[in-house]
């Protein structure tokens, strides 16, 4: 009795909504068609917010991060590492192309504060006051923008270019572990993409606020991985003859030794293969970098995947931020014509008569139009084309119909229509 209250909904999702979830999964991928709209840019898929064995609670090698993102076809990373002894040290880690990825170092400062671009050599402290510090990443040439948005920022910022509009971080710890916890721990090893994606909840308040602070000035939509890879635990067999169990993200923590018996030893290797002192001989976790690199994407729009190219394309908003997870977003376009021409997301061009914003996806999807906070146009289809009713700031979401629910995919960032010359 108890165990099917607390496994109620876990066995539902492990036995009939996630197989049903996979299949249209499946399906989307089968469906997918390359748009018939053409934007005239090179398209770079990046993973932004990411940590590594530099920050106290990341385990993960650079090579291994090469090896995640490879298979999660990944083409940049923008790296976020913490502060070490209170310093951010901008000549540690990796920089520029490594096996055909590029990364951009980068650390997560106080205040929220997520500067790209800083010159190797700076040292930052973590007694830096913040809006001195704002400047002086200006003064860099570096691109800043905000991390974690729902804690309190200092959203009037001149310096500030951007802003998460999703994390996976507080999207997971808004969620009732007590709840969580017999989900992930019946389904992750059969689902274990479905599994993750139990914690998504529509950003909502993110959106609201990035609406709002567009109304009176530029700021970029990205989305945030937060990659870490440590919501898990690994199991060691010693030469003790014991099990010591470690998180995956903490890279010295002991959560527990357990003293082995005949049957448990047997037990353990029949199921993880052989006991050697010093082996990882179990692995359970949430969030290897593969999946979490892959489960949120902030697609750039650029010339060249370099870190000059990316990062100048961050800073204007040539962007857009996809979960990948569902269906491979890659092809997404967005952009206002007229007779003088067309802007680009991030871009901008003055009203005139006949202008029309046109948006297209790999999949059929429902597109709705926002200008300037506000929904004012819903279309299906992989094609829409919307006239452009005057002045303000467009952007364009797109949702897919898994299992006939509206499931948020595609986030782009504005285009802004500018009053006409003389008006």
């Amino acid at each position: 009795m108890v165990f099917g209250v607390v496994f109620r909904t876990a066995l539902y999702e492990r036995y009939y909504l996630f197989p049903k979830q996979a299949k249209a999964w499946a399906q989307l991928r089968a469906e997918r068609a390359e748009p018939p709209l053409d934007d005239g840019w090179n398209e770079y898929r990046g993973c932004l917010h990411a940590h590594s064995e530099l920050s106290h609670d990341s385990a993960i090698s650079f090579p291994d991060i090469v090896k995640a993102l490879k298979k999660a076809q990944v083409d940049f990373i923008c790296m976020t590492d913490h502060y070490d002894d209170g310093k951010a040290d901008y000549s540690l880690g990796w920089n520029g192309l490594h096996d055909g990825i590029l990364f951009i170092r980068g650390y997560e400062l106080d205040h929220g504060l997520m500067p790209w671009g800083i010159p190797e050599g700076t040292v930052f402290s973590e007694s830096d006051e913040p809006r001195a510090l704002a400047k002086r990443i200006r003064e860099l040439g570096a691109v800043l923008f905000f991390s974690h948005c729902e804690k309190d920022r200092m959203w009037d910022l001149p310096e500030l270019e951007g802003m998460e509009i999703y994390n996976i971080h507080p999207d997971f710890m808004d969620e009732d572990f007590a709840r969580l916890a017999p989900r992930i721990l019946l389904c992750l090893r059969a689902y274990p993409d479905q599994a993750m994606r139990i914690i998504f909840d529509r950003p909502t308040e993110f959106l609201a606020r990035w609406d709002d602070l567009n109304k009176t000035r530029h700021i970029t939509g990205i989305g945030a991985n937060d990659s870490h890879q440590n919501v898990g635990i690994r199991g060691f067999y010693t030469a003790n003859k014991t099990l010591v169990i470690k998180g995956t993200g903490e890279k010295h923590e002991i959560i527990g030794e357990y003293a082995l018996n005949f049957f448990t030893k047997l037990a353990l290797g029949t199921f993880f293969g052989p006991l050697e002192p010093g082996r990882e001989i179990l692995r359970f976790e949430l969030d290897p970098y593969e999946r979490s690199s892959r489960y949120v994407n902030t697609h750039v729009l650029a010339k060249n995947c370099t870190e000059k190219d990316i990062l100048d394309s961050l800073r204007a908003g040539r962007v857009f931020v996809a979960f990948n997870m569902l269906a491979d977003a890659k092809g997404f376009v967005c952009f206002i014509e007229g007779r003088s021409g067309k802007a680009m997301m991030g871009e901008s061009i003055a009203m005139e008569s006949d202008m029309k914003l046109k948006t297209a996806a790999p999949n059929r999807c429902r597109f709705t139009v926002v200008k300037d906070g506000a929904k004012i146009a819903q279309s299906e289809g992989t094609v829409f084309v919307f006239d452009v009713p005057g002045p303000g700031k467009y952007r364009v979401e797109a949702e897919l119909n898994i299992l006939g629910e509206w499931t948020p995919w595609i986030y782009g960032n504005p285009v802004e229509v500018l009053p006409a010359p003389g008006v």
